[in-house]
C-alpha cells in the first residue's frame, strides 16, 4: 500500500469504530442503562474519533527540498506542484495545510506584525479579523501556484524592529538575519500561514506542518514548544550534495533530536539524483549514497536505518508521468513505507487504547446494573414462588423481612452521604490545586518576579520557581487523588460486603503523565530560553514574551486537559456506587410492592410471576445485546487496514448468574 492508501484505510478504521461507539450511545439510552454524564463521555468519544486529527512536520534549513517532497508525497495526483519549490526560500513562516468537511478553499495569513501581540498564534486563529484571507482557486492551477506563493512573501524592517519581532541579527549572518547596506533587514512578511485544501488525506485528518529555515524557525517559539513537539511524524530533511551542514546541525540538535528517540522521527537525505551523473553506473552510485549515509549517520549520532535517501524532484515527476521505473530509482516509496509503518500503527495503538479505556468502564457499568436488575428479578421470583399455597401470616412475615432489610440499607446510606459529602469537599480541594484561577496566580507571581529582577540570572530563577510551583501543585494534587480512592475503595468494600452489591475496586488516576509533560516542557525551555547566551543577549521584555506567549500557554494547556481528565474520573469513580445504590433502592421498594399487592389480593400471584418471568428473558436479552456491542467495538479496533483484515476476537460473553 501507498501512504495515501494507508491513510485512507486507516481513515476507514476510525469511521467504522466511531460508527460502533454509536451504535453503544444509542442502544445504552434506548434501554435506559445510561446517565447524563456517561452519554457526554460517550459523546466526546465520537467526535474526537471523526474530528482525529495527525500532522506530520518537515523541518530544515531552506532549500534541502521540504517543499517538493510534500508535493511528492501528497500531491502528486494532481499533475504538479502545489506548494511552491524552487531553488532560494520557498517557505517563510509555518505553513500548516488542512481540510475539513465545512471548509471553503482559502489562504490564511497572519501578519508578522502580530508578533507584537500578547496572543500566541494558537488563539489568534480563533480571531479571524488579524489574518489576511484570499480565497484559493482550486481550479486554476496558474491562480491555486500564485496564491500559495504567497507564503514566500518578504518584507523589510528596521534591526530594531526585527529584534522586536524576535529575530536575531548579526552583521556576519551566520549566526542570524543579516543587515544590508542600507541597514534594513528582510524578514519574512507572514507570521503563520493556513492553507485550506480541498484534498481525500486532509479531509480524513492529516495536517502537514511545511516549517521555514532556521532563522525564522527560532523567530517564532509556538512552534519549537508546541507544533514540533505535538506532531505525530517529524521529517528532518538533508541535501544529498551538502550532507550535514553547520546551520543543518543546529536545527538537528536544537529542534528535532530531543524527539529523535520517539517513534515518527526520520531523517531524509534529499536530492540524491544529484549523484546520477551519467558517468556512474549505479553500483557505484549507491556505493556513494549508502557512504553518504553512515557519513549523516555518525554525524547525527544515529543509526543508518533511521536515514532515508531520496529523489523529492525525480519522484515527484514520476508519479506525474506514471513512470514506475524513475519512481522506484528516486526511492521515495521506501521513505513513504517507513513513515506509514511508523507512524499509522502508533497513532491508531493510541485511539485504540484510549477508545477501549473509554467504552470499558460504560459497558461494565451498564453490565453491572443490568445483571443487579437480573439478580433482583431473580430475588423477587423466588420470594413469590415461596408464597404458594402460604397463608397471610407468612406474606406479612415476608413483607417484615423486606422492610428490616430496606431499613438496614437506609442505614448504610447515611454513612454513603457522609462519604458523599467528604468526597465532594476532596474532590474540591484537588480541583483547586488545578484549577486556572490558580494557574493564573503562579504566572502572574513569575511575572512580577520577572520585572523585578535586575540580572539576567533573575529571570532564569523566575522561570524555575514557575516550574517548580506547577509540580507542587501536582504533588498536592496526587495526595488528594490518593485519598480520595482510600476513602471510594473502603466504601465499595463496605456495600458490596454489606448490602451484596456487585462493586468492583474504582479506577485508579495518576497525574503522571503532566508530569512528565511539564518536564519536557522546562528542557525546550531551557534549551531555547534559559541558557546562559539567551538570557545575556535578549532583551529582557522580548524574553518575557517568548516565555509568557509560549511556555506559559502551554503550561495552561497542558493544565486544562489535566482538569478535563480529573473532573471525568471524579465523575466516572463516583457513578458505579451510585448507579448500584440507586438500582438497590428501586429493588428494594419493587421487591416490597410485589409482596403488598400478593398480601391484598392472592389471586395477583401468578400473574406477577408472570411479569417477573417475561422481566427475566427481557434483562437475559439486554445482556447478550450488549455483549455483542461490546465485541463489535473489539472488533472494530482490532481490524487490520494493512491487509484488509480483522484480528479473529473470541467473544467472551457475559456471565449470567443464575
Amino acid at each position: 500500500m501507498t501512504l495515501a492508501e494507508q491513510f485512507s484505510a486507516y481513515s476507514h478504521w476510525r469511521d467504522e469504530t466511531a460508527e460502533a461507539v454509536l451504535k453503544l450511545r444509542n442502544w445504552l439510552n434506548l434501554n435506559d442503562v445510561s446517565d447524563a454524564q456517561a452519554d457526554q463521555r460517550l459523546q466526546h468519544l465520537i467526535e474526537r474519533l471523526r474530528t482525529d486529527k495527525l500532522t506530520v512536520a518537515f523541518v530544515a534549513e531552506f532549500s534541502r527540498g521540504k517543499s517538493e517532497l510534500i508535493n511528492a508525497i501528497f500531491f502528486a495526483e494532481h499533475g504538479g506542484r502545489i506548494l511552491p519549490s524552487s531553488v532560494g526560500r520557498t517557505t517563510m513562516c509555518p505553513t500548516e495545510l488542512q481540510w475539513s468537511a465545512d471548509a471553503t478553499p482559502e489562504l490564511r495569513l497572519l501578519p508578522i506584525e502580530t508578533r507584537t501581540r500578547v496572543e500566541p498564534v494558537s488563539e489568534l486563529k480563533q480571531l479571524p479579523e488579524y489574518w489576511t484571507i484570499e480565497p484559493l482557486d482550486v481550479d486554476s492551477k496558474a491562480n491555486l501556484l500564485a496564491s500559495l506563493a504567497r507564503v514566500s512573501e518578504v518584507t523589510r524592517v528596521s534591526e530594531e524592529e526585527a529584534e522586536n519581532l524576535g529575530f536575531k541579527i548579526d552583521p556576519e549572518g551566520e549566526s542570524g538575519l543579516k543587515p544590508g547596506a542600507d541597514g534594513m533587514v528582510e524578514v519574512p512578511k507572514w507570521r503563520h500561514a493556513v492553507i485550506q485544501f480541498p484534498h481525500p488525506l486532509l479531509e480524513q485528518g492529516l495536517v502537514v506542518l511545511d516549517t521555514p529555515g532556521l532563522n525564522a524557525i527560532g523567530a517564532e517559539p509556538e512552534l519549537t514548544l508546541s507544533l514540533l513537539p505535538n506532531a505525530h511524524a517529524v521529517l528532518f530533511i538533508l541535501a544529498a550534495d551538502t550532507g550535514v551542514t553547520l546551520s543543518d546541525m543546529t536545527v538537528w540538535r536544537d529542534y528535532v533530536s530531543v524527539d529523535a528517540r520517539e517513534k515518527g522521527r526520520l531523517v531524509v537525505l534529499n536530492k540524491i539524483d544529484g549523484l546520477w551523473d551519467g558517468l556512474r553506473d549505479d553500483t557505484s552510485i549507491d556505493a556513494e549514497i549508502e557512504r553518504q549515509v553512515r557519513s549523516v549517520g555518525e554525524t547525527l549520532e544515529i543509526g543508518p536505518n533511521s536515514i532515508f535517501p531520496v529523489s523529492a524532484q525525480k519522484g515527484l515527476v514520476a508519479r506525474v508521468n506514471n513512470d514506475a521505473a524513475l519512481l522506484e530509482r528516486s526511492r521515495l516509496l521506501a521513505l513513504e513505507r517507513a513513515l506509514s509503518e511508523d507512524l499509522l500503527p502508533s497513532k491508531q495503538e493510541i485511539v485504540r487504547t484510549n477508545t477501549l479505556g473509554e467504552t470499558r468502564d460504560l459497558i461494565h457499568q451498564a453490565e453491572v446494573l443490568l445483571q443487579a436488575r437480573l439478580n433482583g428479578v431473580k430475588e423477587q421470583l423466588k420470594e413469590l414462588g415461596s408464597l404458594h399455597g402460604k397463608n397471610r401470616g407468612v406474606v406479612e412475615y415476608m413483607m417484615y423481612k423486606i422492610r428490616v432489610e430496606k431499613d438496614e440499607f437506609e442505614q448504610g446510606l447515611k454513612k454513603y452521604y457522609a462519604v458523599r459529602s467528604v468526597f465532594t469537599g476532596l474532590s474540591n480541594r484537588l480541583l483547586s490545586h488545578l484549577g486556572m484561577d490558580t494557574l493564573r496566580t503562579e504566572t502572574r507571581k513569575t511575572r512580577d518576579a520577572m520585572l523585578q529582577t535586575r540580572f539576567s540570572l533573575g529571570l532564569r530563577d523566575a522561570m524555575k520557581n514557575y516550574f517548580l510551583s506547577m509540580h507542587a501543585n501536582l504533588d498536592k494534587a496526587e495526595t488528594d487523588i490518593a485519598e480520595i480512592y482510600r476513602m471510594l475503595d473502603a466504601m465499595y468494600k463496605r456495600f458490596s460486603v454489606e448490602h451484596g452489591l456487585k462493586l468492583t475496586p474504582p479506577e485508579k488516576f495518576s497525574t503522571q503523565r503532566c508530569d512528565g509533560e511539564l518536564n519536557h516542557l522546562e528542557s525546550v525551555c531551557n534549551r531555547h530560553l534559559g541558557t546562559t547566551l539567551t538570557l545575556i543577549t535578549t532583551q529582557k521584555s522580548v524574553l518575557m514574551k517568548k516565555f509568557f506567549e509560549t511556555v506559559a500557554v502551554q503550561v495552561r494547556r497542558i493544565f486544562e486537559l489535566l482538569n478535563r481528565d480529573v473532573e471525568q474520573w471524579l465523575r466516572a469513580v463516583m457513578a458505579p456506587l451510585e448507579i448500584q445504590v440507586r438500582e438497590y433502592q428501586l429493588q428494594l421498594k419493587r421487591r416490597l410492592e410485589s409482596v403488598r399487592r400478593i398480601h391484598q389480593a392472592t389471586d395477583t400471584l401468578e400473574n406477577r410471576v408472570e411479569e417477573l418471568r417475561q422481566a427475566e428473558l427481557s434483562n437475559v436479552a439486554l445482556i447478550d445485546e450488549l455483549t455483542d456491542l461490546r465485541d463489535g467495538i473489539r472488533n472494530a479496533l482490532d481490524a487490520i487496514n494493512n491487509s484488509n483484515q480483522a484480528e479473529t476476537v473470541i467473544p467472551q460473553r457475559v456471565a449470567v448468574v443464575a
